[in-house]
């Protein structure tokens, strides 16, 4: 099985389930393909010290580390056993630290491999021939050719040493950016391009443009600023036949302010001499003038300019403290050549197809572009093979979970299911019936069912998950629904109970909360299988939670949970059915990144009755309106909701606290109704007080954090009033606004802001102007990147070098489409070996362990 078709794999010994292999003996050869692809995968999951069922990363890796094989020089072995001693304290390191120690590693690990296997089997009395003894064996004669041969191209795999110009100490700072090989440095994309290929004349220069103009200097000074003596200004005063501009660089440091260096770039620009410079145009008090050029000395006005910075699309490259942009591109300008022995994956019937350039074309001109068309076209190679292979890899893991056989084969029609439409005191739309009709399709089918439904707040996703429930129940087995908050997992058990009482069906809640005495119940009715349905929290996934015969497991709000979390409570079966839910509404690019190997499902139609959400932007001036309408509401019998984005109040952010303006509103502003306090520090029973109390009506208003974003459900609540706006997201937003509306009555969203930034106000207008959840999180990534709109970086978003699923929407989906036409013709791609080569490299990367499902 290749790797693109499961969880990206881990070295054998950090897979869950493995045995962790035992420390290398000194006397045997160092397993370096173990080392290095454990190194890959701690730094491509985080520096998270991944974990393995016997032990994690760092305790792997100091084990393995602790002993030197014993053919090492002194020197390698004493670096060697250093090493493995600070994997010991791995946990107690920063980010930051992690980060240099693991790259540190991999690039010792890569130098000692080569000089390992430069030395040969010979030299080490190994591969002998019968009878040959180790004086027989000829002696190598040292080496004293010099570490790079100019004559010889260095290959992919080698380590950035060889490149011309780096050496050893330069090999040092790259390895902080990752950089360990040629290939990584070719594959290490710039962030951006400044385009300084379009030369001007000087009386055409305009503000704000990147440009490249071609004069004579008339005069050069070069002296350190009488304000500061280790600043030195260079200023040039440079005319062409249509005016003279005044141009200066600074340099700063002492070694620039030594009498000798500034003559010397005097000398460097005599009067007379022909100049090209490059820059961003800006006005001075001077006029018109270059932003810190970059200037090259021409030989005449007419010579073509040969420059690195000048002139031309120049690169700019993701930089760390101690690593300099000229440093990098001196290793990419030296790693180039490499670049003709890159294979071509893609088909030409496909990259024609798709309007594509060749993989060696893309990769040199990401970097040096002769122009901004090439550096678009190279660019679109590139993100569409980071989507491409993306994609085709879901889109295996989804043939492959196709192929399992589900231990559940469950009936889509049956008595419990009727009785349940029969109690329901309101139609299902059109919408939920298509979802329901999906879902029993896939349960009827021999693998297991793995169906993403997705539905705004209020749209019936729970009254969805029942029916399939009950019919997995009418088949004979057991199920579980899983929630991410006691909150919310009490809400459902509330709703289901209610239902579950109807149909003579038992239901047991269990969370973190749960007594001893009661979990030893739920625990014996589950092994019995006399319970059918566990609603819960993470504590469904203990190791004392044993199902006798689990044949479906419902998810709700999915991405709030790890991966490992979910797979854990799926492996309480063999091979359930999974429905997950999210009222989180996903675009459709995020959609396809995220869940490309889930069949997904949309309830895109609300129960008829709702009404929609009377939505308004307010700023502090107008704060009297705000609890004129609440004072309204509350006379009518309904209840408000108050929203804050902190429980205790921050010297650092000018923001009010839920716990300060509780007493607020209680003492000064409403003290004839009683207001209720609710956040994410009080203890669960301080917190189903407060939720029961306020869905009593014993309170009329709840001041809030954002932990009533889900599972607290009051119709009668008409008013949610949020303060400060600005600080959430436009889906957090949407998701407290589902919390009012969800009776008959007209309900109302204030948005308070004080916010004086145009931005601010232009996302808060999109509430006002729209209820629909998907085109909410739609303009939510465009404002704020796909990152924040998911919440957490737990979520399975991948790290792409170059894609932005903002940007380059329609190239995923031409991806899409791309991979789908592949998988059609040979879903096995075994007449694309290089395709399939590099989707398990790629993919492994790419997701580096954090896919979803």
């Amino acid at each position: 099985m290749n790797h693109s078709d499961q969880e990206p794999a881990a070295p054998e010994s950090l897979t869950p389930g493995s045995p962790l292999a035992s420390p290398l003996s000194p006397h045997t050869t160092p397993d370096w393909i173990r080392l290095q692809k454990a190194l890959s995968v701690e730094a491509d999951r985080g520096f998270n010290d991944v974990e393995g069922k016997q032990h994690r990363f760092s305790e792997f890796i100091s084990l393995t580390l602790s002993q030197a094989p014993v053919a090492l020089p002194a020197i390698d072995q004493q670096r060697w056993q250093e090493l493995g001693s600070k994997f010991t304290t791995y946990a107690e390191l920063t980010f930051s630290q992690r980060q240099h120690l693991v790259a540190d590693t991999r690039r010792f690990l890569h130098q000692v491999r080569q000089t390992w296997e430069e030395q040969g089997k010979g030299e080490r009395g190994e591969g002998r021939g019968v009878g040959e003894s180790a004086s027989t064996v000829p002696a190598k004669t040292p080496k004293t050719t010099p570490l790079v041969d100019a004559s010889r191209p260095v290959a992919l795999d080698q380590a950035v040493t060889y490149l011309a110009g780096i050496g050893p100490k330069n090999a040092e700072k790259l390895a902080k950016l990752g950089l360990i090989t040629v290939r990584d440095v070719l594959f290490y994309y710039p962030r951006d391009h400044l385009d300084y290929a379009r030369q001007v004349k000087i009386r055409d220069l305009t503000e704000g443009e990147t440009v490249t103009l071609v004069g004579t200097v008339k005069r050069c000074t070069c002296f350190s600023s009488p304000r500061n003596t280790k600043l030195t200004i260079l200023e040039l005063i440079v005319r062409d036949h249509t005016g003279q501009i005044k141009l200066g660089r600074f340099f700063a440091g002492s070694r620039y302010s030594s009498r000798g260096w500034q003559e010397q770039q005097k000398r460097q620009y005599p009067p007379g001499a022909t100049i090209a410079a490059s820059g961003l145009v800006k006005k001075s008090k001077f006029g018109m003038t270059l932003d810190n050029p970059e200037i090259e000395v021409l030989q005449q006005s007419g010579d073509a300019i040969d420059s690195l910075t000048v002139g031309r699309v120049v690169p700019i490259y993701p930089l760390t403290e101690g690593v300099g942009a000229d440093l990098v591109r001196r290793a990419v300008i030296a790693a180039l050549p490499a670049v003709k022995q890159l294979q071509e994956a893609l088909p030409e019937t496909l990259r024609e197809q798709y309007g594509l350039v060749e993989i060696q074309e893309a990769i040199a001109h990401i970097h040096f572009p002769p122009d901004s068309t090439t550096l678009d076209a190279a660019r679109r190679r590139l993100v569409f093979d980071e989507f491409f292979y993306l994609q085709l890899g879901l889109l295996k893991r989804r043939q492959t979970q196709r192929q399992i056989q589900a231990s559940a084969v469950i009936a889509p029609t049956g008595q419990l299911i009727e009785q349940f439409y029969d109690i329901l005191p309101f139609q299902m739309t059109n919408a939920q019936q298509r979802v329901i009709n999906d879902i029993l399709n896939d349960l009827q089918k021999p693998s297991p069912m793995n169906r993403l439904v997705q539905g705004d707040v209020g749209s019936g996703k729970t009254v969805v998950a029942v029916v399939a429930l009950l019919a997995a129940i009418q088949s004979g087995y057991q199920t579980a629904m899983m929630a991410p908050t006691e909150v919310l997992a009490e809400q459902h058990y509330r709703k289901l109970v209610g239902w579950f009482n109807l149909l003579h069906l038992p239901v047991e809640l269990l969370t973190g909360s749960t007594k001893v005495a009661k979990r030893r119940i739920i625990h014996a009715q589950l092994e019995t299988g006399e319970l059918p349905l566990l609603v819960g929290t993470h504590a469904l996934i203990q190791d004392t939670v044993n199902f006798q015969r689990l044949g479906l497991v419902a998810i709700d709000e999915q991405h709030r949970f790890g991966v490992q979390q979910r797979a854990r409570l799926q492996q309480k079966g063999e091979h359930p059915h999974v429905l997950t839910m999210t009222a989180t509404p996903i675009p459709r690019t995020l959609a396809l990144t995220l869940h490309g190997d889930l069949d997904v499902s949309q309830i895109d139609e609300l129960p008829p009755g709702r009404k929609a959400i009377q939505t308004t932007m307010l700023t502090g001036k107008e704060r009297m309106q705000a609890y004129d309408l609440i004072r309204r509401e509350i006379a009518q019998g309904r209840q408000v909701y108050v929203v804050l984005p902190l429980v205790e109040e921050s010297e650092k952010l000018d923001l009010k606290s839920a716990i300060d303006e509780h007493r607020e509103l209680q003492e000064n502003v409403f003290p004839e109704f009683t207001v209720g306090l609710l956040h994410g520090r009080m203890t669960s029973a301080e917190k189903d007080d407060a939720i029961t109390r306020f869905r009593d009506n014993e309170t009329q208003i709840l001041v809030s954090t954002t932990v009533v974003e889900v599972g607290v459900d009051v119709p009668n609540a008409t008013v949610m009033l949020i303060e400060h706006a600005d600080r959430f997201g436009l889906s957090q937003l949407h998701q407290l606004r589902g919390r009012v509306g969800r009776g008959g009555s007209q309900s109302f969203c204030l948005l308070m802001s004080s916010s004086k930034t145009e931005a601010a106000r232009q996302r808060l207008k999109v509430l006002e102007q729209s209820q629909d959840g998907f085109f909410i999180s739609e303009m939510d990534m465009r404002f704020r990147g796909p990152g924040a709109v998911l919440g957490t970086r737990q979520s399975g978003l991948p790290d792409f070098a170059l894609a932005s699923l903002v940007e380059d929407q329609d190239v995923l989906e031409l991806a899409r489409q791309a991979a789908e036409t592949v998988m059609a013709k040979d879903e096995t791609l075994s007449r694309w070996t290089l395709m399939q080569q590099e989707l398990d490299y790629r993919y492994r990367r790419l997701m580096g362990g954090a896919i979803l499902t």
